[in-house]
């Protein structure tokens, strides 16, 4: 049977670019797309919805408000341009939160992660590299695979990529990479701190532990580290 998905957003090319994203896979059908909150609520009273691509900044009404009025809610997958509304969503069981723009293999992973949740280990498999970032310092181009950075850290108006036995400090800025990276292993932890989960050696209320260092976890990101970090364990 096909999975039944409703796209909400009130940017047309959003919708677009989910929609072709979905022509991708075939066990997914889109059964509606609506531009604001209210549309969408009458869809859900006719209509059998499995899985939501909710935006969160729309008009009257936002993604968010929406979702916690409602009282038996599909499954949902969060689209949106705001990075920090993440930890809004933190109640609301959602399956992902994808920051645009999207690119196919992070919606990729996303799908993976309802297909895990609703049914298990899925049977379709992403045919996928590991991903590269081409980091321009020291006069030089370095091509880092992404897989082996174990955590990021932003000084001032640099980052420092810290690998197992390398230092690469380039001018960026750690909101402008998080975009880019799409292996879904990173997590922020810190204004100043991206982490690589699968690097984690240990980790308290107030730290992570990493190849020895300890990199504080910020206040205000503590809840969200705490359950993204406990979905990782239990999907191990």
């Amino acid at each position: 049977m096909k999975i039944k998905c409703l796209l909400v957003d009130d940017e047309p090319l959003a919708i677009a670019l989910l929609k072709n994203h979905l022509e991708h896979l075939e066990n997914f059908q889109v059964v509606a797309s609506c531009a604001n909150a209210i549309k969408a609520l009458e869809v859900l009273r006719s209509t059998q919805v499995d899985l939501l691509f909710l935006d969160i900044k729309m008009p009257k009404i936002t993604g968010l408000e929406f979702l916690r009025a409602l009282k038996n809610p599909p499954a949902v997958i969060i689209t949106t341009a705001y990075r920090e509304y993440a930890l809004d969503g933190y109640d609301l069981d959602l399956v992902d939160y994808l920051l645009k723009p999207i690119t196919f293999e992070r919606f990729f992973k996303a799908v993976e992660r309802y297909l895990s949740r609703s049914t298990g280990p899925s049977a379709i498999q992403p045919v996928s590299s590991p991903q590269f970032l081409h980091i321009r310092a020291d006069g030089r181009v370095h091509r880092l695979q992404v897989d082996q950075i174990s955590y990021i850290e932003s000084v001032k108006d640099y980052l420092v990529f810290h690998l197992q036995n390398q230092k690469i400090k380039a001018k960026y800025k750690i909101s402008d990479l998080q975009s880019e990276i799409t292996d879904n292993s990173f997590l922020r932890v810190h204004r100043s701190f991206l982490v690589n989960t699968n690097k984690i050696g240990s980790f308290t209320s107030t730290g992570i532990q990493i190849m020895g260092t300890e990199i504080p976890i910020g206040a205000s990101y503590k809840e969200y580290v705490f359950k993204m970090l406990e979905n990782t364990r239990l999907n191990k």
